[in-house]
């Protein structure tokens, strides 16, 4: 079958329109955004919900990612990624497996059914990391969909995924905060270039492959402009998975953290790879234990 969205291959860039729904099925699956925001996040391919936890909360998952990252066992597995040219750690992988904590956010109905709601079906995680960006040494993450990597290197079939960013510290303009192009979503930009071989090993250090060129970046932030997403810790930012972001390096003494999950349909499972590339780790794209999520509410009751 014809790709229809067909990237890293010889023909070049371009700017394919989107083919798929951003709102599955009207929205009505799960009820947890009102009307307002999921016409938002349809226009926009992102939504910010400030406060939506505590800090009470906030502060018991700083304490279970400091645990995490103190671990020195997790610290020896390749889940554990570390800034380039340095030991600092930059993210560490399949949290919602190494915490039964970041498992039960998963869960937590104020995530899960905005999920659900806006992809139509039930759900299981497709990837989830702790990022980190320490004050002073930060690197940046280049411009990009996650979606085109998915597709290409995991072979995604469907933009049907979204993935949701919990700050667990406060993000300012400062402290190289995520930055979003509204209405990117609605367009896929086919890349350049020829995928080498296990291209996560450099890729989660520094995205060469996979990027945008600049003309259709340009053209994309001409209609949409750039916003920063901006908070304090307790904020989630929801993102469609072919929203176009990016954030820069950290060059203020204030560390930025958060935990990253990516939600995908159950209707939506791994394919192969394109261009025969290998599968990734489970940890980077689960094939073996993509687990219905249940709501933590219903487990409990």
């Amino acid at each position: 079958m014809n790709d229809i969205y067909p990237s890293r291959t010889d023909r070049g860039s371009a700017i394919i329109a989107r083919q798929d729904p951003v709102i599955y099925g009207d929205g009505q699956y799960a009820q947890a955004l009102d009307t307002a925001q999921v016409k938002s996040y349809e226009n926009d391919g992102f939504l910010v919900m400030k406060n939506l936890f505590s800090a009470e909360e906030v502060a018991a998952l700083v304490d279970e990612v400091k645990h995490l990252t103190n671990d020195s066992d997790i610290a020896s597995m390749p889940e554990a990624i570390s800034e380039p040219g340095s030991d600092i750690v930059r993210s560490v992988f399949r949290v919602h497996d190494l915490s039964e904590r970041i498992n039960e956010l998963a869960r937590d109905p104020r995530l899960l059914d905005v999920a659900r709601q806006i992809l139509g079906s039930e759900v299981y995680i497709h990837q989830s990391r702790v990022n980190f960006k320490p004050g002073f040494k930060g690197k940046e993450f280049y411009w990009h969909s996650d979606f085109e990597t998915w597709h290409v290197e995991d072979g995604m079939p469907a933009m049907r995924a979204l993935s949701c960013s919990i700050l667990l510290t406060d993000n300012n303009a400062c402290n190289g905060p995520l930055m979003l192009v509204p209405g990117s979503h609605t367009q896929f930009i086919s890349c350049e270039g020829e995928t080498p071989d296990e291209h996560y090993k450099a890729s989660l250090k520094k995205q060469e492959f996979g990027v945008p060129d600049p003309l259709s970046l340009s053209m994309l932030v001409d209609q949409g402009g750039i916003e920063a997403a901006t908070g304090a810790a307790g904020t989630v930012i929801f993102f469609d998975c072919n929203t176009m972001h990016a954030s820069s390096g950290n060059l203020s003494p204030w560390a930025r953290s958060n935990v990253f999950m990516v939600y995908n349909s159950v209707e939506n499972m791994l394919s192969t790879p394109k261009y025969g590339l290998a599968p990734r780790p489970e940890y980077l794209a689960t094939r073996e234990n993509a687990t219905v999520l249940t709501p933590l509410e219903a487990v409990e009751a």
